[in-house]
């Protein structure tokens, strides 16, 4: 479903969290609708040689499967860093198209909101974090809406630099 807004249908905690979490997903979506397949793939800071629409998409896409999947659900890391790429998913996302990023990432997403949905807020990951602190959903979800907020705003300001669209 996409979210035109942030106003939850209900006003409980779990439908506060999931709706900000769904809005600044579609809200990343929305920043990447009709960027040409050049403009996805080019990093127009000197600075940040990453910095492509493609790798914010992919990046977003793969922390949440880090969260959701290795840290909340205990999974064995799959994702695609290394060691010695620890932004691998930053790097390869310009090999793929931007449409193709999105359609995984909205995807994704919807399998994300089921194991929320089936699962208690407070609810410990069966990982351990930073100083072996174990993190519950709840967390998970604000940190996921901060991250994605954080990327928008990034997502924002290249597409502005690559095209000159503008948005709110």
């Amino acid at each position: 479903m996409t979210r035109i807004d942030d106003t939850p249908p209900a006003w409980d905690e779990r439908t506060q969290l999931t709706t900000f979490l769904d809005y600044a997903r579609d809200t990343a979506r929305a920043k990447c609708a009709g960027v040409s397949a050049e403009n996805a793939r080019t990093a127009p800071l000197p600075g940040s040689p990453l910095m492509t629409m493609s790798g914010l998409v992919n990046h977003l896409r793969w922390v949440e499967y880090y969260w959701f999947q290795v840290v909340f659900l205990g999974e064995e890391d799959q994702g695609p860093w290394t060691e010695e790429d620890p932004d691998r998913e930053m790097r390869i996302a310009v090999d793929f198209p931007l449409t193709r990023l999105l359609d995984e990432y909205a995807e994704q997403g919807a399998r994300y909101r089921r194991l929320v949905a089936a699962n208690p807020l407070d609810k410990q990951a069966r990982r351990p974090v930073r100083d072996g602190l174990h993190v519950d959903l709840r967390w998970i979800l604000l940190h996921l809406i901060e991250e994605t907020a954080r990327h928008n705003g990034h997502l924002d300001i290249l597409r502005e630099m690559l095209d000159g669209t503008t948005g709110d």
